[in-house]
C-alpha cells in the first residue's frame, strides 16, 4: 500500500471518528440507543405471554410494570397518580346478555351471535328494546357537498331503518366529510337518529362477516369496553348486524330479496331507499351487563436541568396495546403481538428514557407517556390530555412513535406493501402543521445527524387515510401542542398476528428512534419554545367516523 493511499484512508478514518464524536457530543445519550438494545426490549413487549396487549388486560398490566421497573431504576420522577407512574382509567366493560338479547319477526326469535349480532365498539349499537317498522334507507349517508342524501324521499320517524352497509358511498370518500357535523355531513346511525329512527339493522358486507367470525369482541362471551367518562350521550338506538339468514327473512316477498341486497353491500351498490310492507314489523332487544375495569397510562417525567425552562416539557409518546387474541387462528397463530404496531414505537421510548437518564440532562423536562386503549379509539391520549398530570400549556411539542420497525425490501411486489416505507425512509406527520419552527427543526436535525429519508405524503389534510387523527398525537394537537408522527406505513402484517419481531428492521429502527432523540434533545434545550403560528386545519380536529 502506497503511502498516499495510507494518508487518504486515515483521513477517511479520522472524519468518521470526529463526525461520531461530534454527533455523540451533540445529543449525550445517543450512544445507548442500539439495534440489540431495541431488540431485547421489543422481543419482551411482542412476546406470546403478553397476548397481544389488549386493553384491558393481564398482558397489558405486565407491559405496564415492566416499563415502570425500568423507569425507576432510571431515577425518574413517577407522574401517574398517587406517587406511582400508572394514571388509573376507569372503563365501563359491557357484555351482551345472550339470553335476554333477541330479535322477534313474524312470530319467530333470532338468536344473539347466531342470527345476529350487536357490537359496542365506537358506539356502534346501545342498550335498549324497540318495535317498529322497517325502511330500507341505501347506504345512509348525508354528504351535503356531494349532493348524497339517503332521506330526501323517505320517512324513518318511529321506524327502524335498514342500511347496505357502513362503507362511505361511490362517488364520496373521507376528505369529503367537512365542516359541522349533522349539518354538513352525518354517518347512517347517527343522521337515522336524528330524524327519529327507533334503531337500525346492519346488512352486512362480506368484510363485516369475517369479522364476525374471527373476533372475540363482538361474540357472546367477550367483553366490549368503552372510556366510561366519555361514553357521553345516553341514548336508546340499538343497532345489529343482521346475518344472511335474517337479512333474507326480512325481504321476503320485498321488491328486493336479501340476496339482493348481501349482493349490493359486497359492491357497495345500494340502490334507492324504499318502505318495507306495513304489515312487517321488528323488535329489538339489546340488553348487557356491566362493570368497571381500571386499566392505565404510564406516566413518567425526567426533570430538567434549568432552574426556568424545567417547568416546561417536550412531550414523548406511543402506545403500548394491541389487539389481543383471535379465537380462529391463522396459520396456527392467534396472537396479535403487535411488534410494530406499536412495540416498536413503545420500546423506542423506552430506549428514549434510558438514554436520557444516562446522559446529560436537557434543560427542559422530558415527559414519557405510554397510552393505553390506543387500538381502541385513542382512549389514553385522550383521557391523558382531558386530565393531564402536568400542565397541558407547559407542554412545547409532543413527539409521537406509533410503528416504525418495518422497511419495504427492494423486490417486494406485494399490493400490501406498497406504501410501506423502505429502510431508510420514514412518513413524517404533522410536523408542519402548526408550527414552522418545528417543522424546520425536524428537518435541520436529520440533515445533521441520522439523514433519512422524510416522507412527507401523508402530512396533508386531505388525505384520503387520515392518519393524522389516527394515532394519539391527535389529543395532543386539539389542545394547541405541535406534534410530531412518526410511521412506517400499513403493511401485509398490520393489524394481523403475523406482526413478529423477526419481522423487525432494527437498523431502520435504531436510526428513527436516534432521530427523535435528536428531535427531542434540540426542542429541549432552545431559549424559547416553539411558536405555534398556524391554526390547525378544521378538517384535523375530529374523527369522522
Amino acid at each position: 500500500m502506497n503511502k498516499e493511499r495510507t494518508k487518504s484512508l486515515l483521513l477517511i478514518v479520522f472524519f468518521v471518528f470526529a463526525s461520531t464524536l461530534a454527533q455523540t457530543g451533540k445529543y449525550p445519550g445517543a450512544e445507548v440507543i442500539t439495534a440489540s438494545q431495541l431488540k431485547t426490549y421489543l422481543s419482551f413487549i411482542a412476546s406470546d405471554e403478553l397476548e397481544g396487549r389488549d386493553t384491558p388486560s393481564k398482558g397489558l398490566d405486565i407491559a405496564a410494570k415492566f416499563l415502570a421497573v425500568n423507569l425507576s431504576r432510571w431515577g425518574f420522577k413517577p407522574a401517574g397518580d398517587n406517587g406511582t407512574y400508572f394514571q388509573n382509567v376507569e372503563l365501563t366493560r359491557m357484555k351482551v346478555d345472550p339470553e335476554q338479547t333477541r330479535v322477534e319477526f313474524d312470530g319467530k326469535d333470532y338468536r344473539f351471535g347466531d342470527d345476529f349480532i350487536a357490537s359496542f365498539a365506537a358506539g356502534m349499537s346501545s342498550p335498549g328494546t324497540v318495535t317498529g317498522q322497517l325502511v330500507y334507507v341505501g347506504h345512509g349517508w348525508y354528504i351535503k357537498n356531494k349532493g348524497i342524501n339517503a332521506y330526501d324521499s323517505i320517512d324513518v320517524k318511529d321506524k327502524i331503518v335498514v342500511i347496505c352497509g357502513l362503507s362511505i358511498p361511490k362517488g364520496a370518500s373521507g376528505a369529503d366529510l367537512t365542516g359541522k357535523v349533522g349539518e354538513d355531513w352525518d354517518n347512517p346511525r347517527r343522521r337515522a337518529r336524528a330524524l327519529g329512527a327507533k334503531g337500525a339493522i346492519i346488512v352486512p358486507s362480506p368484510g363485516i362477516l369475517i369479522v364476525w367470525k374471527d373476533s372475540r369482541r363482538i361474540l357472546s362471551n367477550e367483553w366490549v369496553v368503552q372510556v366510561e367518562k366519555f361514553v357521553g350521550e345516553k341514548f336508546e338506538f340499538p343497532t345489529i348486524f343482521a346475518s344472511p339468514g335474517l337479512v333474507n327473512a326480512l325481504f321476503r316477498g320485498e321488491s328486493v330479496s336479501g340476496q339482493a341486497l348481501l349482493t349490493r353491500a359486497a359492491t357497495n351498490e345500494p340502490g334507492a331507499p324504499f318502505d318495507l310492507k306495513n304489515s312487517k314489523k321488528v323488535t329489538i332487544s339489546v340488553v348487557v351487563r356491566r362493570d368497571k375495569p381500571v386499566t392505565q397510562n404510564v406516566v413518567a417525567v425526567l426533570e430538567g436541568s434549568d432552574n426556568r425552562l424545567r417547568n416546561e416539557y417536550v412531550a414523548l409518546g406511543a402506545h403500548y396495546d394491541h389487539l389481543g387474541m383471535r379465537t380462529t387462528p391463522v396459520n396456527g397463530d392467534s396472537i396479535y403481538n403487535g411488534a410494530d404496531d406499536d412495540g416498536s414505537g413503545t420500546t423506542a421510548v423506552l430506549a428514549l428514557a434510558e438514554a436520557l437518564a444516562k446522559g446529560e440532562r436537557p434543560k427542559r423536562s422530558m415527559l414519557f407517556v405510554w397510552h393505553c386503549g390506543e387500538e381502541k379509539g385513542l382512549w389514553g391520549s385522550r383521557y391523558f390530555t382531558t386530565y393531564p398530570t402536568v400542565p397541558l400549556k407547559q407542554i412545547v411539542t409532543q413527539l409521537n412513535i406509533d410503528m416504525i420497525g418495518r422497511s419495504k425490501k427492494a423486490n417486494d411486489t406485494l399490493r400490501a406493501n406498497a406504501e410501506l416505507s423502505g429502510p431508510n425512509e420514514i412518513y413524517v406527520i404533522g410536523s408542519k402543521m402548526m408550527s414552522s419552527q418545528v417543522g424546520e427543526l425536524t428537518e435541520s436535525v436529520n440533515k445533521s445527524y441520522q439523514r433519512l429519508i422524510f416522507n412527507f405524503k401523508y402530512d396533508d389534510p386531505a388525505d384520503p387515510n387520515r392518519f393524522f387523527f389516527r394515532s394519539d398525537h391527535f389529543h395532543y394537537a386539539n389542545h394547541g401542542i405541535p406534534a410530531v408522527f412518526f410511521f412506517d406505513g400499513e403493511h401485509e402484517d398490520y393489524h394481523r398476528p403475523g406482526d413478529e419481531v423477526d419481522r423487525i428492521d432494527f437498523n431502520k429502527m435504531m436510526k428513527v428512534t436516534k432521530t427523535v432523540y435528536a428531535l427531542a434533545w434540540e426542542l429541549a434545550n432552545t431559549r424559547t419554545r416553539p411558536v405555534v403560528d398556524k391554526e390547525l386545519p378544521q378538517e384535523l380536529t375530529r374523527n369522522p367516523f
